[in-house]
């Protein structure tokens, strides 16, 4: 199963706050119901026995049956993950202090991929056709970066995002997979570059640091929809770099070995660099490659990093001999006092993780 996020076209906004008010109407009856049930009787209300208090209520709501069959089960789901007799009330009233985003589901039966157009030299857009009550169908416009019809569509949720754009996340079984290549590379997860490889690839998200100033301005006025607007912009810049990062890394390697650095070391009250380490994105580097590797066939590790830094990565050696301040983030190329190798800080460690992962940093690898 895969997920695939694509942006909806803001001209069916109107009617989609419409679906998300109706959908809120259920979830906020089924919660209430539920937890009256449960003070009466001491037990729970499973989806089953919700969906006999919902029977034919899509009628009067414009919603299809199995959309209020899917709100049941999410709500009985989510109950019983986070243990609570009564979930959060939903609203989608603008003016509430703690508005809920929208959400509208759809199951198999209620979903078809009618279309593709080109709109241009490369983007795609798609037209889906949603049942809702009645017979009556929704016809949606998306962005599509994937070609839906490359893949076998299961389910569709249509939620809203804090700037009040809508997007469709659809659930595929079949889908294209990625062919991993023959390569094998180290990844040492940096502040300076947010990831370095062996090969000496280098990824810098430094482009989020244009929009600082736009976003301090922003804030000392009190300019919420802007501040939201700037957040997103930065969400999406960085998103979009480590995607491409990634993706190229799997085509190119059937062995990608990280070092096991994580964000929680750098986030001390007394330190100054836990700003940095969020947005290098080392979480959600990871995260892509897990998935990414998994999906290609490609073997991902995550290795101790200890003492990769101050290691040559040609001899092995690793002596008082090197220049001081190696271990720490001031010194940013070195050479090795043993063979004589000059390192740059980052390619270095990065060879030494793949080094481990290969099992063989006593032997070394031989410098590019």
């Amino acid at each position: 199963m895969k997920t695939l996020k694509l942006r909806i076209k803001d001209k069916h906004t109107d009617q989609l706050n419409r679906l998300s008010g109706s959908v809120n109407f259920v979830w906020n009856y089924v919660n209430d119901l539920s937890y009256k049930y449960l003070q009466r009787t001491g037990k729970f209300l499973s989806a089953y026995d919700l969906s006999e208090y919902t029977k034919g209520s899509g009628e009067y709501l414009g919603l299809h049956s199995q959309t209020i069959q899917a709100i049941n089960e999410t709500h009985a789901k989510n109950r019983k993950q986070f243990k609570k007799a009564k979930l959060s009330w939903r609203t989608n009233n603008p003016k509430s202090k703690r508005k809920s985003l929208g959400w509208i589901p759809f199951k198999h039966s209620a979903i078809k991929h009618i279309a593709n157009h080109a709109t241009g030299k490369k983007s795609l857009k798609s037209t889906l056709q949603l049942s809702l009550a009645k017979g009556q169908k929704l016809l949606i416009d998306v962005w599509d970066s994937y070609n839906l019809s490359l893949y076998q569509i299961n389910t569709v949720e249509i939620v809203q995002d804090s700037r009040n754009r809508w997007y469709a996340c659809i659930t595929v079984k079949d889908y294209p997979k990625t062919i991993c290549g023959t390569g094998s590379v180290g990844i040492d997860l940096g502040i300076k570059d947010s990831a370095t490889t062996s090969n000496g690839d280098k990824l810098q998200i430094k482009q989020t640091f244009k929009y600082a100033k736009k976003l301090a301005t922003a804030q000392c006025a009190r300019n919420k929809k802007q501040v939201k607007a700037i957040h997103a912009k930065i969400k999406n810049t960085r998103q979009d770099l480590i995607h491409k990062f990634t993706t190229q890394l799997v085509k190119n390697n059937a062995l990608i070995v990280v070092g096991d650095v994580k964000t929680t070391q750098f986030n001390s009250k007394k330190g100054k660099l836990a700003k940095s380490v969020y947005d290098s994105g080392w979480f959600e580097i990871k995260r892509q490659l897990t998935y990414k590797c998994k999906n290609a066939g490609c073997r991902f590790e995550i290795v101790n990093e200890k003492y990769t830094t101050q290691t040559c990565s040609c001899c092995g050696q690793i002596d008082g001999n090197s220049p001081k301040g190696r271990a720490g983030l001031r010194i940013r190329e070195w050479t090795c006092a043993k063979c004589g190798t000059w390192h740059d800080r980052d390619i270095n460690a990065s060879k030494n993780i793949l080094a481990v992962g290969l099992d063989r940093l006593g032997a070394g690898i031989p410098s590019l």
